[in-house]
């Protein structure tokens, strides 16, 4: 079932776009999750709403969306929290 999570980072925009795209249409998923964290999180956002209004002609829609944050050292060995985003797009029925 993860293989159709897409990890957004700090690849070009459209290789993102074209990944979420591929997953509906040569794989047949029926959901797909775009994951990101941090400062990638907006664009994440910016991910889902392009693949699925103009890519996909809205055949798809946001179904579900989680936020959370997470914990960890830094290099320095400092605590720091980072918030996560989790967009779960699915075909509309």
């Amino acid at each position: 079932m993860d293989d159709n999570n897409i990890f957004i980072g700090g690849k070009p925009f459209m290789n993102y776009v074209t990944g979420v795209v591929m997953q509906f249409t040569t794989k047949n998923a029926d959901e797909v999750v775009v994951k990101a964290r941090g400062k990638f999180i907006s664009r994440a956002v910016d991910v889902a709403e392009v693949a699925s209004k103009r890519f996909l002609d809205s055949t798809v829609g946001t179904k579900d969306i989680k936020i959370n944050s997470e914990e960890f050292k830094n290099t320095e060995g400092r605590d720091i929290r980072v918030s996560t985003i989790e967009i779960t797009l699915g075909k509309n029925q």
